[in-house]
Order: structure tokens, then sequence, then C-alpha cells
């Protein structure tokens, strides 16, 4: 396994929203046998809140200093020796502090998946407050691909099976 995995045992699996991120990691820390943990669904959780309602209410600056908290909070847990792939929300491997964070101490798995899935996937569901404008949707998406391709592991999405996917990434040279 690499030497990072075996230092700090952590997957922080990174994309845009829509790029299957949680299901992808609930794949892959169940064939690994770690532990799963989404931010968003521990943010929601931790608040009582919808990520949209945060965004309604307390404003997105609000939102990513909850965001970097709760990645803190499961960094901490990895790095005490509690193996782990950690689903980061679309926009959490944006911020710089989160990048340092992770940087060295773990692997970041950029999941790659194509605009026009990502706008399939997305206009299934209302509750993302990023989402709404279709112009600024599609300026964030090519935004965020210059953050995300920092990551450790590029795998292009090819597939809706998320096996698929985690398939490639176990089989991906630096995960060896």
């Amino acid at each position: 396994m690499n030497l990072k995995l075996k230092r700090t045992p952590g997957i922080y699996v990174v994309g845009f929203m829509a790029s299957g991120k949680s299901t992808v990691g609930r794949h892959l820390a169940h064939r690994l046998g770690w532990s799963f943990f989404d931010t968003d669904e521990e943010i929601e959780s931790a608040e009582g809140m919808t990520i949209a309602e945060i965004f309604a209410e307390r404003g997105e600056a609000e939102f990513r200093r909850i965001e970097t908290g709760i990645i803190l909070q499961h960094f901490r847990w990895i790095e005490r020796g509690r193996p782990s792939v950690l689903a980061l929300g679309g926009g959490a491997f944006a911020e710089q502090g989160n990048r340092q964070l992770l940087a060295d101490n773990g692997i970041a798995v950029w999941l790659d998946c194509p605009f026009p899935v990502v706008e399939r996937r997305v206009a299934k569901t209302s509750h993302r407050p990023l989402a709404q404008d279709p112009e600024k949707f599609a300026a964030l998406y090519e935004a965020r691909r210059e953050v995300y391709r920092i990551a450790d592991i590029h795998i292009a999405i090819e597939s809706d099976d998320p096996e698929v996917t985690v398939e490639a990434i176990v089989r991906h040279p630096k995960f060896k």
C-alpha cells in the first residue's frame, strides 16, 4: 500500500457536485473494510439543517467554516489510526486550507465526471444551491476542475456503476 496511506490511512474523494463522491466513497470504504464519512451528511446532522438552508440563512462563508471543521475532526480521527474514506463536498477541495491539511495525509482521489453527466444528475434534484443558475453552474464546474487537478489520483468517470470507478481507483498505481 502507498506509504502516505500507511502513515495516515485516509482517502479523500473530491470532485464536482453529482460526480458520485458519496456513492463511490461508500463502495470504496466497503471494499477496503474502512469507515466512510460524507462531509455534507455530517454537516447536516451537526447543524440540524440542509446544506441549502445553511447557504440561505448563514451564507457560503459560514458553510465553508463548518465544512472545514468537520474535515479537521475526521482528519484527526484518521491520524489516530481510524482508516477512513471521506467524501468531501464539491467546494471543500477548492479551499486552500483544506488542501494543505490533506496534502501529505492520505490520498485525494478526483472523480472527474463529464459536465453533461453532472447536469443530468443535478437535474433530478432541487437541493443544490450552487446549481440554480445554469451559466454560473457551468463556470463553477470549469473553475473547480483546475483545483481538482491537484489531487493525487485522477479517475475519469465513464460509468454510472460505482464498482467500475472503485476498481479504477484500487488499480491505480498510486494506490499500490
